[in-house]
């Protein structure tokens, strides 16, 4: 069986916007740690020391962090999904639907971050991904 392609394509997709968010990270972080004239120091705590920045510089580390947690799931049932599919274009269109509301949840987590909207954002993600694991199950139970 020949794998979808239509599937990996929002995989690609997701990757290259979390090389995205951790490019917006560090242009943003490293000028913030020159003008604080932070003294990088490894015996702190993990966190400590970038606690002290300003929020909307810790903002876009604080999403790249996220884009390591839920997307690995998204990223292993859209791989399953690509190997096994029984309707690739529901299955692109959720992966799809998945990747651009992972997108905009960044955006608005790196610039405006209100949590209500961030968690909407969430919420409706997650569902997306919850229903991609149903036609997973369905694709390979029977």
């Amino acid at each position: 069986m020949q794998p979808s392609l239509e599937l990996l394509r929002p995989v690609v997709a997701l990757v290259t916007w979390t090389f995205v968010m951790w490019g917006w990270m560090y242009v943003t972080r490293i000028p913030a740690i020159q003008r604080s004239r932070m003294k990088l120091d490894p015996t702190a705590p993990r966190g400590e020391q970038m606690a002290s920045l300003p929020p909307d510089v810790r903002w876009k580390a604080d999403n790249y962090n996220h884009l390591f947690e839920q997307p690995t799931l998204f990223y292993a049932v859209a791989i399953v999904l690509a190997l096994v599919t029984r309707d690739a274009d529901t299955d692109a269109m959720l992966a799809w639907t998945y990747v651009g509301l992972r997108v905009a949840h960044s955006l608005f987590q790196a610039t405006i971050n209100k949590i209500e909207v961030r968690f909407a954002l969430f919420f409706v993600s997650s569902l997306v991904l919850a229903a991609m694991t149903v036609q997973a199950v369905l694709a390979v139970m029977t």
